[in-house]
């Protein structure tokens, strides 16, 4: 066929084009899925969000230019070729997922290896795509129109699935099933492709005996989603899985051992039953004594309502405004009859106003001021998390706490993580408010640390709640001694634009041996 030269006049559209061109919508939105789920998976489990999504997009667009490069080698049959790429990409590519789910279980020292091997190899496939389905259009579209369109139904599919993956696709789906479900949408566009190329194949039968496989692979896939992803979590967390749920933000896991119930947010754990009750008195009652007649309230974090638990024995609160970024948490632990028991069904008190917001924008729109403010946030293992640990945060803080207030911050382990936890320290009196350390031993952890903010000096309460199980007037003083391995160390202040808490943190939890 004549090859039209730019700017020549286009002739009308032939349904094989407008076909092709549909299909570069669901390539672009396949291609974009893999490389989310791929960089999900990552953060989940190497942590630091910022780090894993940018090295592996940065390793996936490399190989996309990688497969751009190698399509100049391509020169005959064309459509076989291309049917052939699909295939392949929505093997690879839609069990990506599954496989490296079941390979972090059983062998987690090979999942780094296979994360990017299988990205370098879905990134050069998809980088071929594209200029093949280019080069079958030129026959009948001219250049200037073929590259806008292709371009434009290739950005219009990454928008939609950009904004479809967090909202739709892992929380109702989870990422294996969505990356089967993505696969089969390249396998049809395979099957697309042998239909609409019939009479140009020179091996049909063996193209659709290949599509009919790789579609009943994935749909097999698609079918075992579920039990793949038990199979996988439960060898990881050694224990019976109570609930696995994925919300927009996080993968919540719950286990229900012989030791009790588990809560895991990205495969980090969060509280065990066992001794939970020692981090959460800790937490919450040298702040709430010491205030002496707390009558509001706000906890940021804690959607397990464990924190809540602890406040409301003190009869003179009237309100509590739990600020929890993750509805799926508050839902979960206020409607599962196992879960709401453990925090005593505090999720459901009348005094309790529950917003589901991030507590960083949460504060700077609010007007409210409280007596007591609990700050129960994951560790800072990323630049998302690590915001809610600046010297910002904490002026803001500062503003929302009463003149007479106390304000508690769980500041991870300043054994493990020494500097780490001094840093916060530092951070806090840099924004204006005094910084009281104290530290308990929770088994589950180690030992941990928490830090007092406040205008005014800490005093010690001279009396707690009767039903403790872990703290007592007289053993309180002790948690605020430090020995000689966990005194102060000189640190920076943890600021918006350099975020050293993060590298600081993973610099040293990542000298722990598992």
């Amino acid at each position: 066929m004549k090859v039209l030269q730019d700017g020549a006049a286009r002739p009308r559209a032939r349904g094989a084009d407008v076909a092709l061109l549909a299909s570069v919508f669901v390539v672009a939105a396949c291609g974009l899925v893999y490389e989310l789920a791929a960089g999900a998976l990552a953060s989940y489990v190497l942590g630091d969000s910022v780090l894993q999504f940018s090295t592996v997009i940065g390793s996936y667009l490399f190989a996309m230019g990688i497969g751009s490069w190698l399509s100049k080698f391509f020169e005959r049959q064309l459509p076989a070729h291309f049917l052939r790429i699909e295939l392949l990409v929505a093997l690879i590519g839609g069990a990506m997922p599954a496989v490296l789910f079941l390979v972090h279980g059983w062998l987690p020292s090979a999942f780094r290896p296979l994360l990017y091997g299988l990205v370098l190899a879905v990134g050069t496939l998809v980088g071929l795509e594209i200029p093949l389905v280019m080069r079958i259009l030129k026959r009948h579209v001219a250049l200037k129109d073929l590259v806008s369109q292709v371009l434009t139904f290739d950005y219009l599919g990454a928008l939609a699935v950009s904004v479809a993956f967090p909202l739709v696709f892992v929380p109702q789906l989870g990422l294996v099933r969505t990356g089967f479900f993505f696969g089969l949408l390249n396998a049809g566009v395979a099957v697309w492709a042998l239909w609409l190329f019939r009479h140009e194949l020179r091996r049909f039968a063996g193209h659709a005996v290949a599509c009919a496989l790789t579609g009943a692979a994935l749909v097999a896939g698609l079918a075992a989603a579920g039990a793949i992803t038990t199979l996988a979590e439960d060898r990881l967390y050694q224990a019976p899985i109570l609930v696995a749920e994925s919300s927009a933000w996080q993968r919540i896991v719950v286990t229900a051992g012989r030791s009790g119930h588990r809560l895991f947010l990205n495969g980090n754990l969060q509280f065990a039953e066992r001794d939970e009750y020692r981090y959460h008195e800790a937490l919450v009652h040298p702040v709430m004594a010491a205030h002496g007649a707390p009558r509001k309230v706000a906890i940021l974090g804690g959607g397990d309502g464990m924190a809540v638990r602890e406040v409301l024995r003190y009869p003179g609160v009237e309100s509590v405004t739990l600020v929890e970024l993750d509805p799926h948490m508050t839902r979960l632990f206020t409607d599962h009859p196992a879960l709401a028991r453990l925090n005593g069904g505090s999720l459901s008190s009348p005094k309790l106003r529950i917003v589901n917001a991030d507590a960083f924008g949460w504060l700077e729109r609010t007007d409210e001021t409280f007596d007591v403010v609990i700050v129960d946030f994951p560790d800072p293992t990323n630049f998302a998390i690590g915001k809610l640990y600046t010297d910002t945060f904490y002026a803001l803080l500062d503003r929302r706490l009463a003149a007479s207030g106390y304000a508690v911050v769980q500041t991870t382990s300043p054994l493990v993580a020494r500097q780490s936890f001094w840093t916060v320290a530092a951070t806090i009196e840099a924004a204006g408010l005094r910084a009281t350390p104290y530290h308990a031993h929770v088994p589950s952890f180690g030992e941990w640390g928490f830090i007092v903010a406040s205008r005014r000096p800490w005093r010690l309460p001279e009396a707690l709640p009767a039903d403790l199980r872990f703290l007592t007037p007289g053993t309180l003083p002790l948690l605020f001694d430090f020995p000689r391995d966990m005194q102060r160390v000189p640190a920076q202040v943890n600021r918006l634009s350099n975020q050293t808490l993060v590298t600081t943190y993973e610099r040293e939890w990542g000298r722990v041996v598992p």
